[in-house]
Order: structure tokens, then sequence, then C-alpha cells
């Protein structure tokens, strides 16, 4: 996970500043990373076996395994995200606490 996070957040890997403009910049990065990480990217340890293998539309072999996201085996999501999916995800804004 850390050669993960060094790789594709540009500010912890040069471990410069400037990229970022602070700490909310970072934090940005870092939540944006999150997100491909968990919906976009499948790991090969939560692939699955398919019962019965699909032809592929080449010459290749048959796919025999069904790729997974952490969401996917959280529950969170049924697909694979792309990655504009998830820049163009609307955010529901949080409940505000109401302070009398």
């Amino acid at each position: 996970m850390n050669l993960d996070i060094r790789q594709r957040v540009a500010t912890v890997g040069r471990r410069v500043n400037t990229l970022c403009q602070g700490e909310d910049g970072l934090l940005d990065q870092l939540a944006l990373f999150q997100t491909y990480h968990n919906f976009v990217l499948p790991h090969v340890s939560l692939r699955q076996p398919l019962l019965v293998p699909e032809a592929t539309n080449g010459s290749g072999s048959a796919k025999v395994w069904r790729s997974r996201t952490p969401a996917m085996a959280a529950g969170l999501t049924d697909h694979v995200w792309s990655l504009q999916e998830v820049l163009l995800f609307r955010v529901p804004p949080w409940p505000q606490s109401q302070v009398r």
C-alpha cells in the first residue's frame, strides 16, 4: 500500500509541498487516491472464479476470473467503476449540525 501511495500521489512520491498547496491539497489528493484504489482498480487477490468460462472477443483464451475491487468485496457497488464515473459522481452534502 505504501508503494501504491508513493507512485500514485505525486506529493508523497516527490516529497514536496508545492504540488499540493498545503495540507488541504494533500488530503484532497489522498482522498482521490483512496477512491481510485477502492472503486476503480481491480485487485488480483479479490478476483472470483467464474462457474462457466466466458469467450473473449479476440483469439485469446476464455475468461475464467471475475475482477473485483475492494468496494465490490465490501458490497458497496456491483461493478468496477471507470475514472469518469468517479469524477462525475455527485456526493451528497454532509448533514450540518445545528449549533445553538
